[in-house]
């Protein structure tokens, strides 16, 4: 088959070609040219391609020609297209880019995911939706409820489906697939192929069509990679070297806890960097703005755990730090896959300590490339972060005042009725006490009385 050179050849609408040109898109990426033409034919799908290849354009194009082509005025605003995402940032990018591709057409779209208010989500359900872009967790929640129907469901989504088993999404994918009809387009994307994946391809998908392309342990030519090899208390003195020698540019910096992020974050903060954070603790609002303010370029440095290693598609990122190697060599992959994208340059240096020392070495063994090391430059000694302020207490007496004793506890009152009873009862045992013939005193010593 003749590779397509633009997306005309692939017969698209003309709207669709308009919204494509305004994007900036001129040529179909490699699994775009592989992917776009078993979409449009209506078979299952099994792509296998990392983030920043164009797989959201891959299935999202295909699908909305296929809308359009085949008109059902009974369907109008019906759920017809469920995109199934493991995270919200990434299902928010989804959406983003269906709306720009869809701009000219009579569909309509919404995103539901967790850390929003279920009733903004409800209001935009009730409206009708052509096309759901969720995450597993919310949508049970609202197919619960009985919030959402998914009886007419044409095209199912998996994307990112290894990162959704990854983190325990694989009994709600189970759940929400058998709601659906059986006669449906199943398309599923992932970076990497493990059993489980298989297992769910075998189980799910009607005779797939297999495109690959860019395997996961392959990383963009573009990347200028290094190790720094520091002790752990030293990481964070070494990671704001690095943030002053790259000033200026959009750095994401990546933990493995979400406690680290917020340590690292406070820490770069109190030497006058702009920097967020963004993890599963965080409301959705809290992410969203961090984000935001990360693009426009206002707050250069993001921290962020690996939850959102694939769900950031922000261009001109500089620089990518793995402040703490991950124990899954594919992650690193993905993490310095946020540098050098579309065709730019880029740089990732990992901090690296004994301990970490293994976790390089399955890296290293998966990409097939000895990362270059970097000296380490002379840090200075670490400070203790600063202290937050401590929150008054509970009992603490107001400014002018003599601070309450908190050992000094209160006599409780007793209730109404209860008053004569207690007097009552200690004057009985007064009178009790009073009344008692005083016992005699045995002598202790060993002579007879």
């Amino acid at each position: 088959m003749t590779t397509p050179a633009n997306f005309q050849d692939f017969g698209l609408d003309r709207r669709i070609l308009d919204a494509l040109a305004e994007q900036g898109y001129s040529e179909p990426t490699p699994i775009q040219s592989k992917a776009i033409p078993a979409v449009l034919e209506g078979h299952d799908v099994v792509g296998l391609a990392q983030t920043g290849t164009g797989k959201t354009a891959a299935f999202t194009l295909p699908i909305l020609q296929r809308i359009i082509a085949d008109p059902d005025p009974d369907l109008d605003g019906v759920v017809r297209v469920l995109v199934l995402s493991p995270t919200r940032e990434l299902a928010s990018q989804i959406r983003k880019n269906v709306v720009a591709y869809s701009r000219s057409l009579p569909l309509r779209s919404t995103c539901i995911t967790g850390g929003v208010p279920i009733k903004r989500q409800l209001r935009a359900m009730s409206a009708g939706i052509d096309i759901l872009i969720a995450t597993p967790g919310r949508l049970i929640d609202l197919c619960n409820q009985r919030k959402v129907d998914l009886r007419h469901v044409q095209t199912l989504v998996l994307d990112e489906a290894d990162h959704m088993l990854d983190i325990g999404f694989l009994p709600d994918i189970k759940r929400i697939i058998a709601m659906l009809p059986k006669q449906r387009q199943t398309l599923l994307f992932s970076a990497t192929m493990p059993k489980k994946i298989r297992e769910l391809t075998s189980q799910y998908l009607v005779d797939p069509v297999s495109v690959s392309v860019a395997p996961v342990t392959k990383t963009a030519d573009k990347i200028e990679q290094a190790v720094m090899f520091v002790p752990r208390p030293s990481k964070i003195v070494a990671m704001a070297h690095l943030a002053r020698e790259h000033k200026g540019e959009r750095i994401i910096v990546f933990t493995r806890t979400k406690r680290g992020a917020d340590k690292v974050a406070r820490r770069l903060g109190a030497e006058g960097h702009g920097v967020a954070a963004i993890h599963g603790n965080k409301s959705q609002g809290q992410r969203d703005r961090a984000l935001a303010a990360f693009r426009d370029g206002s707050t250069p440095i993001l921290i962020a755990t690996d939850i959102a290693a694939r769900g950031i598609d922000i261009p001109d990122v500089g620089l990518v730090v793995n402040y703490e190697l991950p124990n899954v060599p594919e992650v690193y992959v993905h993490r310095i896959g946020r540098t050098a994208r579309a065709g730019a340059s880029g740089a990732a240096i990992s901090l690296c300590d004994d301990d970490e020392k293994p976790y390089l070495k399955d890296i290293q063994r998966l990409i097939k490339l000895t990362i270059p090391v970097i000296s380490t430059p002379a840090l200075p000694p670490v400070k203790p972060l600063p202290k937050r302020p401590a929150k008054p207490k509970a009992n603490q007496a107001k400014s002018g005042e003599q601070p309450a004793n908190p050992k000094r506890k209160r006599r409780r009152k007793p209730k109404q009725g209860q008053a004569g009873q207690a007097q009552g009862g200690q004057a009985q045992k007064t009178k009790s006490a009073v009344g008692r013939p005083m016992r005699r005193r045995r002598p202790t010593g060993g002579g007879k009385r």
